[in-house]
């Protein structure tokens, strides 16, 4: 359980909070580079971190995040014209580039200091993984963004989708970092094993056999082993469940200063997938999904999959809002629930988000019942505090500025039930932190 005020700390991100600011030391995604596709075409809207500010790409490619409303009497650039490299407020003709400097002021007689005057907010940005990340905290402390490896494999390998979600930032993490849900909540009960092949499409444990092995250790083993390990752009998670034998089946995942983790799942040959959880306010979070393979370009059949949802992908609308959401229940099936899966939604993504959205908008952490199966919760909780504690005095966070730490993997296996997670790490990775030196291959220890 937290404090109320550790609580706030934790889930609010407006400017000025301890945790806003924290996370304004790193670089966050704000939009899908295909949100943008065209040089000088409609500028998106974008709330991030409790700020309203537009993006465009601008005649050369350049992307702008900008604030949106001109300085000169407050209209909205989100009507503006995009054109010769710059937003043009259609009330005025005031005009600004991507640094958000004031470069056409038709209607006044132009000086230096009116320039200054005029000048707008704006963030650096940068195109990577098919995503548009934005810097917003000084400019004197602004880091080399972070080398996740989806972001530096080819195009062809990798793929990006985006849901809204209707709850704060901190809790939909905690649930992908509480793998331990996996006995429950993404499970089957129909014995017909056709049918719950279908039904797990796209789960994070499935594989091309509904009887795999590692579904039934998930299914029978409902209390794993949990094992933390600490590094230094956060931590590793690792949860052993009992085998047919002596051996362990280990799920490791990836918590990633400020905001992302990689799924505990994949086995080598297979792709991985990871998450990123970005506050678009208090109560509602942005997640980016990515999903990738270091070795070969994801398939058409891969792809279709993904964009249709009912995996870790959700199946979202234009707007990028599921298509089962609060509203309308999450589309849930009381029939199939009695008779198929534990929740009667479909889709790993929605089953998630019902859960986390459940606990309201802002969870209460106050009133709950802890277990030996909530460590990686509790460890999370613990890492974000002291790191935005630790700004607060003034002590600035060492993770921003090692960017090759995070081009790190999560992923299954199967080890001696006499090994700890850090021999299980070297066995499965070839590093103690799952470290990889390029796309498709690994580091040596």
């Amino acid at each position: 359980m937290l404090s109320r005020e550790d609580n706030d700390i934790l889930t609010l991100t407006g400017p000025g909070t301890a945790m806003g600011d924290y996370f304004r030391r790193y670089w966050i995604p704000f939009a899908l580079a295909r949100e943008l596709p065209e040089r000088d075409g409609p500028p998106v809207r974008v709330e991030i971190l409790g700020e309203k500010l537009l993006a465009f790409r601008d005649s050369e490619g350049r992307v702008g995040l900008i604030e949106g409303k001109c300085p000169h009497r407050g209209a909205d650039l989100y009507w503006g014209r995009n054109e010769e490299c710059g937003i043009r407020c259609v009330f005025h003709g005031f005009k600004f580039d991507v640094e958000g400097n004031c470069v056409d002021m038709p209607i006044m007689v132009e000086t230096d200091a009116l320039r200054a005057r005029a000048k707008i907010l704006a963030y650096p940005t940068l195109e990577r993984g098919g995503l548009l990340w934005a810097y917003m905290g000084p400019a004197e402390h602004k880091p080399a963004p972070p080398d996740l490896e989806f972001t530096v494999v080819p195009d062809s390998h990798a793929y990006v989708s985006k849901k809204l979600q209707e709850c704060n930032w901190a809790q939909a993490v905690e649930g992908a970092l509480d793998t331990a849900h996996f006995s429950f909540l993404h499970n089957v009960i129909t014995t017909d094993e056709a049918e719950a092949k279908t039904l797990m499409r796209g789960a994070a444990i499935a594989t091309q056999s509904v009887a795999n092995d590692r579904i039934r250790w998930v299914r029978a083993d409902r209390m794993p082993k949990f094992t933390i390990l600490p590094h230094d752009v956060g931590m590793t998670i690792g949860a052993s469940r009992k085998t047919d034998d002596s051996d362990l089946y280990w799920r490791i995942a990836q918590f990633l200063l400020p905001n992302h983790a990689l799924v505990p799942s994949s086995f080598p040959g297979e792709v991985y997938h990871g998450q990123c959880w970005v506050p678009i306010s208090d109560t509602h979070c942005w997640i980016y999904t990515y999903t990738w393979h270091p070795d070969r370009p994801l398939t058409n059949a891969e792809i279709e999959g993904y964009e249709t949802g009912h995996s870790i992908h959700a199946e979202v609308d234009e707007k990028f809002v599921p298509f089962r959401h609060r509203a309308n229940e999450y589309l849930i099936d009381r029939l199939e629930q009695k008779t198929k899966t534990y929740t009667g939604i479909k889709g790993v993504s929605e089953q998630d988000a019902c859960i986390q959205d459940s606990q309201g908008f802002i969870a209460d952490r106050q009133r709950e019942l802890l277990g030996p199966t909530d460590i990686g919760v509790v460890r999370f909780r613990q890492v974000m505090l002291q790191g935005a504690k630790a700004l607060r005095e003034g002590r600035e966070p060492d993770a921003a500025s090692k960017p090759a730490a995070y081009r790190v993997r999560g992923g299954g296996w199967v080890a001696s039930g006499g090994k700890g997670l850090e021999e299980v790490m070297v066995e499965r990775f070839g590093h103690v932190r799952g470290l990889v030196e390029s796309p498709g291959r690994q580091a040596a220890e």
